[in-house]
């Protein structure tokens, strides 16, 4: 008999494998697709040569993830890539504000009546930073805050909305660089907790970048399951499990699932009724004959570039998506442009493009024109430079990843209370109504996004149940 089976090798999943097998548990990991990676893929989509990332493609928290910084990655081909700048917010006057790795350079870019407002807000986090991040990203406790009073001091200034933090600000650069900063986790700018979430986001980029993985976000999911067989771990994929008799035999069960599929798998009826899904995307990747025409130089050299010409439109765009269940006729983009930095994903002199919008969820539409007509706002002649495109609504990515309920790329809103306390009110997220079955997706704290510490957190609640018994 196993120790633990894991279904789902998206990052969590492998991460929950990994934290297990290090401590001398026997397991397998079981993968409806043909290939280990979840959101951390990467794959030809348009032309021979070109090499996308379907989901995720910048990695904020990735490389400032205690439990990916715990593990030797780096053994198993995980390169880190920076961009000369990790972030910038053009303008349609051909201006932009930047995240830079320099907190002064940020500041800058927003003019001087703000400058100051920004390194007051962020100064005093960054020298807590591995701390601060370790305790906010092992919430709930999971473990002991280690810095207690950083984090109460954190939590004053970012539990409220984003809109609060913002009102700091003077001027709109400011305002609308932080206003997108939210949007990555398609929150709408007044909803609780969002000053923490642009918050993250910023210091992550000065304490180590917004880096890409060399050769794609494939990178991440093939280190981890590398290094997991390099630990005795076992990984099956075309392996789809409707059920738990599908499975073998084992101590534990770990689901790296939206929580609507576990309730199905394991039969617990409406325990997961309450849990709420957020807005859909409509991904877009390119085939480019060469670099984005940004009019803004700053956004020429940046790995992610946020699309929204001010705070008010962007506003506008993420509360069409979450709560006038339309699509936004302006929506808010981020984009991401590999070959600034990774030449190996397109052919010489030729780029790959990866942006997204807001739809609303299950959304049947088709958003590439209007996505096209922003992208012309603030980089003209772009339609110019496309050789080939992919796109996919809600239907497409839900039937490409089954966690993306709805289209919904963090496997449930990030909004309300539900920011902290997903998928249910509970001291121990990661347990189920089974005492041997448990949930370590993104729909469990620490929420979305390509850190596996869902995953590391949730081997924590298994590891304890199986020395118990």
């Amino acid at each position: 008999m196993l120790d633990a089976v894991v279904v789902g090798a998206g990052p969590n999943g492998l991460t929950a494998a990994v934290e297990l097998a290090r401590r001398g548990f026997s397991v397998a990991v079981f993968e409806a697709r043909d290939t280990v990676g979840g959101g951390s893929r990467t794959e030809e989509l348009t032309l021979p040569g070109f090499r996308h990332d379907p989901c995720a493609a910048a990695h904020p928290l990735g490389v400032n993830s205690p439990a990916f910084r715990a593990l030797p990655l780096e053994r198993y081909g995980l390169e880190w890539l920076h961009a000369e700048l990790p972030m910038a917010h053009p303008f349609t006057d051909g201006s932009a504000a930047v995240l830079s790795r320099s907190v002064a350079e940020t500041a800058a870019s927003f003019g001087p009546r703000d400058a100051g407002t920004y390194r007051r807000l962020v100064e005093p986090f960054l020298p807590k930073w591995d701390t601060l991040v370790r305790d906010f990203m092992s919430l709930p406790l999971t473990s002991l805050p280690r810095d207690p009073v950083t984090l109460a001091r954190f939590g004053l200034a970012g539990l409220p909305p984003s809109t609060w933090l913002t009102a700091r600000f003077r001027d709109e650069r400011a305002k609308t660089l932080f206003a997108g900063l939210v949007g990555h986790v398609m929150a709408p700018l007044g909803g609780f907790a969002t000053g923490a979430i642009g918050l993250v986001f910023a210091l992550a980029a000065h304490a180590r970048g917004w880096p890409l993985a060399r050769g794609g976000s494939q990178s991440i999911s093939d280190a981890l399951a590398a290094y997991l067989k390099d630990l005795g771990g076992e990984i099956h994929t075309d392996y789809e499990v409707k059920r738990l008799d599908d499975l073998p035999p084992a101590r534990a069960y770990v689901f790296d699932t939206s929580p609507t599929a576990l309730a199905r798998i394991a039969g617990f009826g409406n325990h997961y009724d309450s849990y709420r899904y957020g807005p859909g995307v409509f991904k877009i990747d390119y085939a480019l004959d060469g670099p984005v025409p940004w009019t803004a130089e700053e956004a020429r050299t940046a790995g992610t570039v946020q699309i929204g010409a001010d705070s008010t439109e962007i506003g506008n765009a993420l509360r069409a998506a979450s709560r006038e269940n339309r699509a936004p006729e302006r929506p808010f983009m981020i984009t991401v442009q590999p070959g600034v930095v990774d030449p190996t994903r397109a052919p010489a002199g030729k780029q790959v493009f990866w942006a997204y919008g807001h739809v609303p969820s299950g959304w049947t539409g088709d958003l590439t024109d209007a996505l096209e007509r922003q992208l012309e706002r603030f980089a003209p002649g772009f339609r110019d430079r496309v050789l080939a495109r992919a796109t996919a609504g809600p239907p497409q990515l839900a039937a490409r990843n089954a966690n993306y309920v709805g289209g919904d790329i963090g496997t449930g809103a990030v909004s309300g209370l539900q920011i902290l306390l997903r998928p249910r009110l509970s001291l121990s997220p990661y347990r189920t109504p089974h005492p041997a079955v448990f949930i370590c997706s993104s729909a469990t704290p620490p929420g979305p996004g390509v850190h596996g510490m869902s995953g590391h957190n949730a081997a924590k609640a298994v590891w304890r149940r199986l020395r118990q018994s």
